[in-house]
This record gives structure tokens, C-alpha cells and sequence, in this order.
């Protein structure tokens, strides 16, 4: 017997071209979201390649930047400093010198100051750990426990940061100590007196006599 081809009937092949017409539409959708999506994806790559390469130089600079602006800071301290080395041999007394070298250090501290860098004040001041080392340790009665009576050497801070504490001497009052009390107390001992006897008298003798 020969098979018979069933031919689909007019609305069923409108039906079914329009339903591959709509698919065909999906799929060029689907490719146009994938071609945006791969272009987004390709420009974030390259935008990232170049950020890890940016942001290393980035770093170089600004860590060259506050090089130069600390630098430029101390310059001119560093140009007093060899103007009074050079006057010291002319200058008319040891005061001029010293004069020189106390400009110098007002200079050295107002860059740092314009850093944010900031000395601890630690003399007359109570000790504490976070700010002071303890160096040596001296009692002074006039002064309270616990305060710093010297500087060794002097410590900074950078904002909340402590670079380098103080070096102290700390007042040390020994507490007192409590009276001791010594009970004396006297304990009379009071001996039974042994029996005295007088010359012309004899012990009485208990053995009992015998006939």
C-alpha cells in the first residue's frame, strides 16, 4: 500500500509560519541583548586593565607629592642651619649662635606643625602610658604621685596616632606606712615562796614508827 502525504491545511501553515516569524524575532533580540552585554563586559575589562595600571602611578605621585612638600618644608630651616654654621666663626658671641640655632628649631617645628604633627606635653602632667615611657623613677613629696617631673626626650603625635612617646622621669611618693603598734603588756609572775624552815627544826618524817 502507498503512503498518503497529509498535506496541513491553509490555517495551520499561516499559523505556523508566524509562529517561526516570532521565534526568528526572538532570537534577533536575544543576539542584540548578547552583542550589548559582550560590549559592556569588553569595555568594564579594558576600564579595570587600565585602573591596575593607573593606580599604581597614581600612588607613585602622590607619595612623590608629600615627599616634595615635606622636603620644600625643611628647606629653609636647612638653609638657616648652613647660614649660622658659617657665621658661627665670626659671630660675636656664643648667644648669636644660639640665637641662630633657636630660629632654626622654631622652623623645624612649624614644618612639622604644618604636617599635622603635634609635640606631647608631658611635664607637670599625670603620666600616661598611651603618651610617656618611664625612664626613672624620683620622689619628691612636693609633687603628686604619679606626675611627670622631667623630660629625656620629647615625643610626637600625628593626629590620634602616637609616633614616638615621651621619655620621663615620674614622681614616686612612697604611700605611708601604717604606725606599727606595739602592745606591751606586762604579765606579772607572781612565784609561790618555797617553804622556809628554822634552824632547830626537822622535816616532819611520815614514815610511821615501828615498835
Amino acid at each position: 500500500m502507498k503512503e498518503k502525504k497529509i498535506k496541513p491545511k491553509n490555517g495551520d501553515a499561516k499559523a505556523l509560519r508566524k509562529e517561526i516569524e516570532a521565534l526568528q524575532e526572538q532570537l534577533e533580540t536575544v543576539e542584540k541583548e548578547r552583542d550589548e552585554l559582550l560590549g559592556k563586559l569588553q569595555r568594564v575589562s579594558a576600564d579595570y586593565a587600565n585602573f591596575q595600571k593607573r593606580v599604581p602611578k597614581q600612588v607613585s605621585d602622590s607619595v612623590g607629592y608629600e615627599k616634595e612638600r615635606i622636603i620644600r618644608g625643611l628647606l629653609p630651616a636647612l638653609d638657616n642651619f648652613e647660614h649660622t654654621l658659617q657665621k658661627s666663626h665670626a659671630a660675636e658671641s656664643v648667644e648669636v649662635v644660639l640665637e641662630g640655632v633657636r630660629i632654626i628649631y622654631d622652623q623645624m617645628a612649624e614644618a612639622l606643625k604644618n604636617l599635622g604633627v603635634e609635640q606631647i606635653h608631658a611635664e607637670n602632667e599625670p603620666f600616661d602610658p598611651t603618651l610617656h615611657e618611664a625612664m626613672l623613677r624620683k620622689e619628691d613629696p612636693e609633687q603628686e604621685d604619679g606626675i611627670v617631673l622631667e623630660e629625656f626626650q620629647k615625643g610626637y603625635r600625628l593626629g590620634d596616632r602616637v609616633i614616638r612617646p615621651c621619655k620621663v622621669v615620674v614622681n614616686h611618693v612612697p604611700s605611708p606606712e601604717p604606725a606599727a603598734t606595739e602592745e606591751t603588756t606586762t604579765e606579772e609572775s607572781q612565784e609561790a615562796p618555797e617553804p622556809t624552815t628554822d634552824e632547830g627544826d626537822t622535816p616532819a618524817d611520815d614514815t610511821p614508827e615501828t615498835e
